[in-house]
């Protein structure tokens, strides 16, 4: 999918690109000189003719050589030449406001907690728990004995403690880094881990003897996503790519064997299906998962015999999703088989078939039911009421009670239990003002024990911030809500600068939840404000069919009213207005910037898809069947076509005044390829009116994330930060 897989905020990378001359006042605005400081000329790239015809229509798109055709490998030297020029033309800008990127890192760091660890988590014989420790780029994972740990599960003794994994140490002097799977054996003997280390999504697998520290001798090559180990701890599946880097095979492979062996226990034979693996919470069956997006099937292998065959639950037909785990003898189903917003139905494991499905809880239009895990005691479900967050846990009655939150606004979810029978669920909890905060929920007698409170170094005081959630009124009268945070002495007499986020695709929602970096510019007289625009599923499954397909438009026309109801109530006013969207987040950006390019200050568009029509219409890349559910088939469908043509950004740029613009690209990107936001930049560059500043990032070591250290992640926000600030000229205006 093309969305941004980050759990922090992506606020990654901002966009501009003009002459010399437009860059002064942004140097004044941070307190640099002026005397030799103009900026290079941009980088202009070459054209070249490249005509092609769907449906009767042709279109030029002279900036196709920039696709290099032995992609995934990138090797063209016009391409590399060009990214390296529009890296060298945005380190001259970064240069000239190192001292304010410099200062913002560090107002970051010091909000990070440099000792921050998880809370740690039983699973069987042990406990275990993820840490950083001070200077560290990533985490280390250790364990100690369950039997020895007292009751906040801590270790009594740090003689007890195991080292199992330092990322550290795998990531070496890698640019990038990234642990894929982490599988743990029955027997807790043996870690089945992957790791990448170019951002291209294919992983490589090896397994860990904990007994003696050593690898063994299998490694697996081109791996993707959840290991699910047998029970006799002899063998696992896993997940296999093919050549375009689609996970489409299930593989069985023995410890000890070579890898050319592994028996094929499933091939998803539709390129538009991906392929997923997972494990039942009550440990008996391996679930493979293939789907589309909109359309799903799920079957099931039992642990005890790896050997047998998949079982289809329920066959694959068009718009029906499901997912599944398993207790007591019956399958848990989540299904959308008669209501969209879903509903949790059981059957037993030896009738599981659709007929044979009982109703649990009822689907309902103002709830949309999420994520499910059964419990040996308890079914735990997330959910989405009105458009607000809720964790509803089953009774022994069978009924579902709601854990109540107190804030309007805010961002809530259960921890998945690793273990089947807890006597507790752990909850996150937080919102713009109010840090993360982790807690057990005992089903016993409903009492909450608090385990985390997100530490601040640097300290935070709520009291010196407002939250609100507003209603927008959209081009069709469609009410959209919007979460907006501020210092309470912000001026809101439409003089303030307001940083507006957006996505707006996938049916995935864009929680209130609380982001340390974005204080950075609350406390420089910044509004913050999400838009919760139709393509997420916030208010519902009918949300997202609303912003997707050929009611696209939606999402686009959503985020321009939420921008001008925030100038119509003064949080703002017309070109104060930061935005920013990664990856589908980054079409919105593209689209509004061509539709109302006046509204907004500065735009950030992170990894953007922005070529869609091009990439919809080049089924070799890999996502892009599976994507056709989502945007359209342009190969088949002339309407379709049209549609797309009507709003992909990088068709419809025009010889118009854009606002500054920093755009991001990652060479290895497999969900938006590199060449989308570089043809993006060189034709904006060529093609717009005006001299503000457009900037293109192209990070050569990593792919669709951007930097994967915790510290290198902290400085490209901060450089994102600096440049919206520049361009808006608000330093001046800070109430640090």
């Amino acid at each position: 999918m093309r969305q941004t897989n980050s759990i922090r905020p992506l606020l990654v990378l901002l966009g501009g690109v003009g002459t010399a001359g437009a860059i002064v006042p942004l140097l004044t605005a941070c307190g640099q000189s002026t005397e030799e400081e103009e900026m290079p000329q941009p980088p202009v790239a070459e054209t070249r003719s490249h005509t092609y015809e769907h449906h009767e229509i042709k279109l030029n798109d002279p900036y196709h050589w920039l696709k290099d055709q032995s992609y995934p490998d990138v090797d063209d030297k016009d391409v590399l030449e060009y990214l390296e020029k529009e890296n060298e033309y945005y380190a001259a800008f970064t240069n000239r406001v190192e001292p304010l990127v410099d200062q913002i890192f560090e107002e970051l760091k010091g909000r990070l907690d440099p000792d921050d660890e998880s809370v740690p988590s039983k699973d069987g014989k042990y406990i275990y728990q993820g840490r950083y420790q001070s200077g560290q780029q990533y985490q280390i994972h250790v364990r100690w004995p369950a039997e020895s740990a007292d009751e906040d599960l801590m270790p009594l003794s740090e003689d007890q403690i195991e080292l199992l994994l330092d990322e550290n140490e795998l990531a070496g002097d890698s640019d990038y880094f990234r642990r894929g799977s982490w599988s743990m054996s029955p027997n807790d003997e043996l870690l089945a881990y992957s790791t990448d280390h170019s951002g291209s999504e294919r992983y490589t697998l090896v397994i860990r003897d904990l007994n003696t520290g050593e690898l063994l001798e299998d490694v697996i090559e081109n791996t993707y996503g959840s290991v699910v180990w047998a029970n006799d701890n002899k063998s696992f599946l896993y997940v296999d790519l093919d050549e375009q880097l689609r996970p489409n095979r299930i593989l069985h492979h023995v410890l000890g064997t070579d890898v050319s062996e592994d028996r094929v226990v499933y091939v998803e034979e539709d390129p538009g299906f991906f392929v997923g693996l997972d494990r039942t919470t009550s440990r008996k069956f391996a679930l493979i998962q293939t789907d589309d997006h909109v359309t799903s099937e799920v079957m099931f292998i039992a642990l005890d015999d790896l050997s047998q065959a998949p079982t289809v639950i329920s066959p694959r037909r068009v718009d029906h999703t499901y997912s599944v785990d398993h207790r007591q003898g019956k399958f848990v189903i989540r299904t959308n088989d008669t209501h969209k917003n879903f509903r949790i139905v059981s059957a037993p494991d030896t009738a599981y078939e659709p007929e044979n499905w009982e109703s649990l809880l009822e689907p309902s239009d103002s709830r949309h039911i999420g994520p499910v895990q059964a419990l040996e005691d308890r079914i735990v479900v997330g959910a989405r009421e009105n458009g607000l967050d809720q964790v509803l846990i089953s009774t022994e009655e069978g009924e579902f009670e709601s854990i109540p939150f107190d804030e309007p606004a805010y961002s809530a979810g259960f921890h998945f239990s690793a273990e089947s029978n807890p006597t507790h669920i752990r909850i996150g909890f937080s919102s713009l003002v109010t840090p993360q905060t982790t807690f057990d929920y005992s089903f016993a007698d409903g009492t909450t024990k608090v385990r985390k409170t997100q530490k601040i170094p640097s300290g935070y005081s709520r009291d010196l911030y407002e939250s609100q959630r507003r209603i927008a009124v959209s081009h069709d009268g469609v009410e959209v809500p919007v979460s907006i945070v501020y210092r309470k002495d912000t001026p809101l007499d439409g003089t303030a600068p307001l940083h507006l986020y957006g996505y707006g695709a996938y049916g995935y929602s864009s929680d209130p939840y609380f982001s340390t970096s974005v204080f950075s510019l609350l406390d420089r007289g910044f509004v913050y404000a999400i838009a919760h625009i139709r393509g997420g599923s916030e208010m519902g499954y009918h949300w997202y069919e609303a912003g997707k397909l050929d009611q696209r438009m939606n999402t686009f026309l959503d985020f321009i009213a939420v921008a001008q109801y925030l100038v119509d109530q003064d949080f703002t006013s017309e070109g104060q207005i930061a935005i920013r969207g990664g990856s589908a987040g980054g079409t919105l950006m593209g689209v509004v910037a061509n539709l109302e390019p006046k509204l907004w200050g500065a735009v950030v568009a992170a990894v953007p898809f922005v070529d869609v029509l091009n990439t919809m219409l080049d089924e070799s890349l890999p996502l892009t069947p599976m994507e056709w559910p989502e945007w359209g088939n342009p190969i088949t469908s002339k309407e379709d076509f049209e549609y797309i043509l009507s709003y992909s950004p990088y068709d419809q740029i025009s010889a118009q005044d854009y606002p500054p613009m920093l755009v991001t690209a990652g060479l290895n990107d497999p969900r938006v390829t590199y060449w989308e936001p570089a043809k993006y930049v060189a034709k904006l560059r060529v093609t717009k009116t005006d001299t503000n500043p457009l900037l293109l990032r192209t990070e050569m070591g990593a792919g669709h994330g951007g930097k994967s250290g915790r510290f290198d992640s902290l400085r490209e926000v901060a450089e994102a930060y600096a440049f919206m600030i520049t361009s808006m000229d608000v330093e001046s205006n800070a109430s640090q």
